[in-house]
């Protein structure tokens, strides 16, 4: 696993110019809408992963 993991997109724009910022640890700037960012990873849930076998949607 890297130290850093980059991500594909701005959440505000949908633009893939991301670039790290000095601000920090997962710190992102966007030269498309001019925005900074930050992306943390908070941890893991302790029910794990569920699988939908309805097919459908949850709502």
């Amino acid at each position: 696993m890297s130290e850093r993991a980059a991500p594909f997109y701005c959440p505000y724009c949908g633009d893939e110019d991301l670039r790290p910022s000095e601000q920090g640890h997962g710190a992102w700037e966007c030269a498309a809408c001019n925005r900074a960012f930050q992306l943390k990873f908070l941890g893991l849930l302790a029910r794990g992963l569920q699988h939908d076998t309805t097919g459908g949607d949850r709502t």
